[in-house]
């Protein structure tokens, strides 16, 4: 075997360790499962085999499915061909179900086998674990035990909906599934997932003790009697679970999300039938699951393509690998201040400056905070703590900057500040290090024109709060050099960030579309639609904030001050429009200026929960005449789409995985969209731009759709065959 070693000691218990050649990581592939089902077979054929342990060769046990594999097979299944549809379905089928047939095997094998876990399990990797008859895990908090598939707009497909009930009840299992959540080895024990955590060097031992001295080969639902714990689904007690859940899962998915709706479905119709039936059930939810436009955009948006760009997919080829030991941060706000905790946690010397030393200290302090929480929740250790700390060093001093490979520059959003910052740095920094600018608006190239080398000038904007944002967009400039675009990915893959590269323009890519949602809702304002109403349909589209508290989230006068510097720079070519007319009586009329000062579209009480400001009624007129919620959910999603698709007319996006993985990861678009530009190939580009131009008659040139967008629809093309990336680095 290639993936597997088999080895039987004297006591006539196997030891097969499962080591996937070329692979970081064991994963459910074609080849792997072949293999698992030769040596259940060898278990059960040799009587000289008393019961085996599974153990694994790497860090880690099991990743989980070959997603890559996965997103194939969903694609040749809702392919074209003289194959039926009713043919393809049963093939389908018969594909997943081969997974629960082998796990089902295993179980029934008549010996006792063990999971002798080292590290992660997940997904797949974990229902194979539930399948054995004892689990055995590692001692180390770094270890994750789970199943994420919903997470990625799929279920568990290898018994997870069936095992995990019928093992520590449904009231227990239905959030960890719905949710995707991982636990670490303790909590997984006192769950009742696994049966003993014992130190890393111990866990072969143990499962073969156990295999001695108590080896049961019968999982406990094949057993006389057996009764899920805590219930079945008609059982008193537990009928509860699936009223309140279906209520909650409305309420948090809006029905957006297919897979959460099945996984209910499996648990609720699975535990009402012996486990067989409910494999089936299983496997034919997820079959359905599989062929349905949501997960196949979710698998390749938020694994395949995150995957791609995290391992450099966009990096210039040729340029030789560089390595950020130190760096300065201009401006120690909360940007600046998130930029060195991140840095620092990935080992980085961080020289954080800003005017006065009170205000660097104060950066630093956000670290410290962040760092003491972690050891409060038992994440950290002390000594990480003062070694972080020691990499950060608070100043007002430039000549400190000197050694430093990477300068980012966070400073507030004015040309003046940030050119005055960039001579100062550029003064003492080497010639080779790279200066980024952490701007969401203003254009790169304006602001390179005042340093002294712009091939090393490149925009590298960051998401607040910068510790959990995942993603980084690194902003192309006229004159920015192939080596500084190089040490800008190396230095956001060591801070284990997502980037995405866009070229040069206003508001480059997430800021100019992610504007035009916060926009709309104000536009939807302006026209009289009522403010409860928008803020509801924008939570419907699946977005994580409203509108209008996204207004408020990000500042009224922050949008104002970027809506005066862009009519600054437009000049007559600017367009006034009642939103920005709103936004301009809201700051400089009311001093409304968002959540900031506790009052913006929204009320912010300190004894209480925020409302909408009742004032808004007098500023804007209600109109009678209300629109439909699915109409206003299409404007919000259907903008925000064509602004993307402009970016690709423009060439401010030249990536399809750039253009959805930096909206879902970025701004929170809708993820079981896919993004933006899945949404326009699910919908179909001929139909979008129908669609596009009905709402443009209706509500504006702002949704009248592009040249390319036609020219697209015309040839019956989609944005993911025409701009294949990976046709294109063949």
């Amino acid at each position: 075997m290639e993936n597997f070693s088999f080895d039987v000691d004297s006591d006539g218990i196997a030891l097969i360790t499962w080591d996937m050649p070329d692979r970081t990581m064991n994963v459910l592939s074609a080849s792997s499962m072949a293999e698992i089902r030769e040596w259940i077979g060898t278990v059960i054929g040799d009587e000289k085999i008393k019961g085996a342990v599974l153990t694994s060769g790497k860090a880690a046990f099991c990743a989980g499915a070959d997603l890559g594999e996965m997103e194939g097979n969903a694609s040749e299944a809702g392919g074209g061909g003289e194959e039926s549809a009713e043919d393809k379905t049963r093939r389908a089928f018969d594909n997943a179900y081969a997974f629960n047939k082998l796990l089902r095997e295993l179980e029934t094998c008549g010996k006792p086998i063990v999971a002798a876990i080292n590290g992660l399990a997940m997904g797949g990797g974990l229902e194979v674990t539930l399948a054995c008859h004892y689990r055995v895990v590692a001692d180390n908090d770094r270890i994750q035990l789970g199943l994420p598939e919903a997470k990625v707009g799929l279920l568990p497909g290898g018994g997870g909906t069936q095992r995990l009930p019928r093992l520590i009840g449904m009231a227990g299992a239905l959030p960890l599934i719905l949710e995707g959540k991982s636990l670490n080895p303790a909590k997984a024990q006192k769950a009742g997932i696994v049966h003993k955590v014992v130190p890393g060097d111990q866990i072969v031992a143990e499962a073969k003790r156990w295999i001695k001295e108590e080896g049961d080969a019968q999982q406990p639902w094949d057993k006389k009697g057996y009764k899920i714990p805590g219930g079945g689904p008609h059982d008193k007690g537990s009928q509860g679970t699936f009223v309140v859940g279906n209520a909650m899962l409305r309420a948090n998915t809006y029905g957006n999300y297919p897979a959460q709706r099945f996984i209910m479905s499996c648990v609720y119709e699975g535990c009402q039938v012996p486990i067989e039936a409910g494999l089936r059930i299983e496997s034919r939810y997820f079959v359905k699951l599989l062929g349905m436009p949501e997960s196949k955009n979710m698998i390749r948006s938020l694994f395949l393509s995150s995957q791609e760009l995290g391992k450099g997919a966009r990096r210039p080829q040729g340029e030789p690998e560089s390595d950020v030991k130190k760096m300065g941060i201009l401006g120690a706000g909360m940007m600046g201040a998130g930029i060195a905790y991140v840095s620092a946690m990935a080992g980085i010397e961080c020289v954080l400056i800003d005017r006065d030393q009170e205000s660097a200290d104060k950066g630093k302090d956000y670290s410290v905070k962040l760092l003491d929480k972690a050891i409060s929740r038992g994440k950290m250790k002390e000594e990480k703590k003062e070694q972080v700390l020691s990499l950060i060093t608070p100043t007002t001093d430039y000549e400190q900057l000197k050694g430093s490979d990477l300068i980012v520059e966070a400073v507030f959003e004015d040309r003046d500040i940030k050119a005055d910052v960039t001579a100062k740095a550029e003064a003492v920094i080497a010639d080779t290090a790279v200066f980024g600018s952490n701007t969401s608006t203003l254009p790169i190239t304006g602001l390179a024109t005042k340093s002294s080398r712009p091939d090393n000038f490149i925009g590298i904007h960051y998401f607040s709060p910068v510790d959990k944002m995942p993603l980084v967009e690194i902003i192309m400039g006229e004159k920015t050099s192939a080596s500084a675009l190089a040490k800008s990915l190396d230095y956001v893959k060591k801070i284990r960030k997502t980037p995405i590269v866009v070229n040069d323009s206003r508001g480059f890519y997430t800021s100019r579309c992610f504007g035009t949602y916060v926009q709309e809702g104000i536009h939807m304002l302006s026209e009289g639609i009522k403010p409860a109403l928008i803020e509801n349909a924008g939570k419907m589209t699946g977005m994580p904030v409203p509108p209008l508290a996204m207004n408020d989230e990000v500042s009224l006068d922050l949008a104002y001050h970027v809506q005066k510097q862009t009519k600054e720079d437009l000049g007559d070519k600017f367009e006034e429009t009642p939103g920005t007319q709103l936004i301009e009586k809201m700051v400089v009329d009311l001093g409304r200026l968002g959540r900031k000062n506790g009052k913006g579209f929204y009320e912010y009480p300190s004894d209480g929960k925020k409302f909408i400001w009742p004032g808004l009624g007098d500023l804007v007129e209600e109109s009678a005449d209300q629109p439909d919620v699915d109409e206003l959910k299409k404007r919000f999603m259907y903008r925000q789409a064509i602004e993307a698709a402009r970016c690709f007319e423009e060439e401010v996006v030249t990536d399809v995985r750039d253009a959805d993985v930096g909206a879902i990861m970025g701004w929170g678009f809708a993820p079981y969209t896919g993004g933006p530009i899945s949404l326009i190939d699910t919908v179909g580009t001929k139909r979008f731009v129908e669609e596009c131009d009905r709402l443009a008659q209706k509500y504006g040139p702002r949704f009248a759709p592009n040249a390319l967008l036609r020219e697209m629809a015309e040839k019956g093309e989609t944005f993911y065959a025409r701009f294949n990336p990976h046709k294109q680095a063949a």
